[in-house]
């Protein structure tokens, strides 16, 4: 089988949902039973060392299945939703040249997007990116968010923080262009499938917190911990996750691990909210029960039947 005929029969699979939600589990059982390899598309499992906090599926838990995207970087690294879009297709190729199907996994929707959709990525300069990170520290958000709701108002009216404040204006000042002009549309790169993993938001706000409550008896603090040593407070991605900027301030003694633990259960319904809302507006998901008992038969169905 060539590559091109391989990628006709196997489209690309797609894994998404809340944290807290199953799909690494779901991953690796439609991987045994329908012959793929899974692709992280979780940015925080990008980062070594981040194994209690990200829920990173552990060796023994991937039973066999090749894993790809995970442990790839420092935590001192940027993460970049392009970086990621290039090895994803690369992977999702030799992939599909080897008959298997490649699975994307995660709940970072940009990042899935990047992977599936078609989509474009304006360039960066780090001079420009300073410059305007400067005038962030100087003029303030407010001054940013002017400007930039003159070039391109639906950014603006997008975008609350000064991370991607700076980001839309240093694409306009690249480009010419409104970064809003560079959002993806819904149209597949190549064929693919998207499962979503649908729990009721009660049980699901249980679940969360029970699993930090597990991040905390499995050593989180010492995580954190051995990570800030290695630069964890420097990192722009790796150090803002949930759950490690959290217990970085009982490091810094500003907070108890018990007012961290509740701060990052907050913080993580809050995200698994932000995930249920990015995905539930892409009617082309097909959202099943994650704890139908034949979940993976259904799933692998729905697939089967593109």
């Amino acid at each position: 089988m060539t590559a091109a005929e391989a990628a006709r029969a196997r489209p690309v699979i797609a894994v998404v949902g809340p944290t807290g939600s199953g799909k690494s589990d779901l991953g690796v059982s439609l991987a045994l039973q329908l012959g793929g390899e899974v692709i992280n598309a979780d940015a925080m499992q990008f980062y070594r060392g981040m194994d209690i906090g990200t829920a990173k599926i552990s060796v023994a838990e991937r039973r066999g299945v090749p894993h790809h995207l995970l442990d790839i970087m420092d935590v001192r690294e940027e993460a970049s939703v392009s970086a990621f879009q290039a090895s994803a297709r690369s992977l999702i190729t030799e992939i599909q040249g080897r008959g298997k199907y490649p699975i994307l996994v995660g709940g970072s929707g940009l990042y899935v997007r990047a992977a599936l959709d078609v989509l474009d990525f304006p360039g960066t300069d780090p001079a420009v990116r300073s410059a305007l990170e400067r005038q962030l520290d100087e003029q303030g958000l407010g001054a940013l968010r002017g400007r930039l709701r003159a070039v391109d108002p639906v950014s603006a009216d997008r975008l609350g923080d000064g991370r991607r404040v700076v980001r839309a204006l240093e694409v306009h000042q690249l480009t010419g262009r409104p970064f809003s002009s560079f959002m993806p549309v819904r149209e597949y790169f190549q064929p693919a499938v998207q499962i979503g993993l649908s729990v009721e938001r009660s049980l699901l706000h249980q679940r969360l917190a029970a699993r930090v409550d597990r991040m905390v008896d499995r050593g989180l603090l010492a995580e954190v911990e051995d990570l800030a040593g290695r630069g964890l407070r420097e990192g722009r991605t790796a150090g803002r996750a949930l759950g490690y900027s959290q217990f970085l301030r009982v490091l810094d003694g500003e907070s108890s691990v018990a007012e961290a633990v509740e701060q990052t259960v907050v913080a993580t319904r809050q995200f698994a909210r932000r995930q249920l809302t990015w995905f539930r507006a892409d009617p082309r998901i097909t959202w099943l029960d994650w704890d139908d008992p034949e979940l993976t038969g259904k799933a692998a169905a729905a697939i089967l039947e593109q």
